[in-house]
């Protein structure tokens, strides 16, 4: 995954793998939680910019949309 537009794609299909039963739930919380510490790593880049008053430059949250 090299954006977050990708890995919110991903999840997508975790849900719908969850639900038509090819993933289990196990298989689905281990999944989510890696996407949870992921987007959690984003939200430190974000909170130290604007604590050091400056504009964060993410490149995983570009994406050509």
């Amino acid at each position: 995954m090299n954006n977050i537009k990708e890995v919110r794609e991903e999840m997508c299909k975790v849900f719908t793998s969850l639900r038509d039963g090819t993933l289990t739930g196990k298989e689905a919380k281990e999944m989510n939680n890696a996407a949870g510490k992921i987007i959690s790593t984003l939200k430190v880049e974000i909170e130290h910019a604007l604590a050091c008053n400056s504009l964060p430059n993410i490149p995983f949250l570009e994406y050509d949309k």
